[in-house]
């Protein structure tokens, strides 16, 4: 394997096989698609049908935060099937053009915590969000905490563009306190707060509670929600000694 060092840090590069589009719906519609315009980190593909594809054929509620040209608008009802209920956010008036009888858009900024207020109180309970909107730090935490505990007890969110949160100009920066990798790495302990022992600092919430797992990947976080009993340990067995 062959090694390329950088300033303070070493990365390895060995041969890669390229995806196969055919092993993937996203990619393949992706490749061959000539509507809308649509703008997506490729390895994002692999996230999305990895924590959506049980969801195909199943008309899921999916709100999606920033729909820019529209194209991805495209790419979901193909993906999850006719019944696929799709909302769209963004602060564009022009994307009113895209709403027809399964998609609705709200023009907004997801920063204005009333406009996301106002949002929750029209939207049904959402199977899967999607975050992919203005990326500065304020839009995705706010976003996050208005709409979260809107998504259904078992969906999805997904926040993607995470690099944002190592760019001044998106308020973030590297172990930046107000950047939103930094303030998700609280939801870790939230999600272990069942073994918390200092009560005070650290105890079983709502999160806790409604949350079965994160998933950190390139850029993007998936958090997967599921009732969450107190976890109960168990032997089987005979002890050897």
């Amino acid at each position: 394997m062959l090694k390329e060092v950088f300033a303070g840090s070493t990365r390895s590069r060995g041969a890669v096989r390229a995806p196969d589009p055919a092993e993937n719906p996203l990619e393949s519609w992706y490749v061959e698609h000539t509507g809308r315009l649509i703008h997506k980190w490729t390895h994002y593909f692999e996230i999305y049908h990895r924590h959506f594809s049980r969801y195909r054929g199943k008309r899921p509620t999916v709100l999606e935060v920033g729909i820019s040209h529209g194209g991805s608008i495209e790419m979901w009802h193909d993906y999850f099937g006719a019944g696929c209920r799709m909302f769209g956010v963004d602060v564009n008036p022009k994307c009113k053009a895209f709403e027809n009888a399964a998609t609705t858009i709200f023009i907004g900024d997801q920063a204005d915590r009333g406009f996301l207020a106002q949002l929750r109180s029209e939207l049904p309970r959402i199977d899967i969000l999607i975050d992919d909107g203005g990326h500065t730090m304020q839009q995705q935490i706010a976003t996050f905490e208005e709409l979260y505990p809107h998504v259904a007890r078992d969906g999805v969110y997904l926040c993607e563009d995470l690099h944002t949160s190592y760019w001044d100009e998106f308020d973030g920066g590297y172990r930046e306190p107000g950047s939103f990798i930094e303030y998700s790495k609280a939801y870790i302990d939230q999600l272990n707060a069942w073994y918390s022992r200092q009560l005070d600092r650290l105890d079983v919430n709502e999160f806790t509670l409604t949350t079965h797992s994160m998933h950190y990947y390139n850029s993007v976080l998936v958090i997967e929600k599921r009732p969450t009993p107190r976890p109960q340990d168990s032997r089987r067995g005979v002890p050897s000694f």
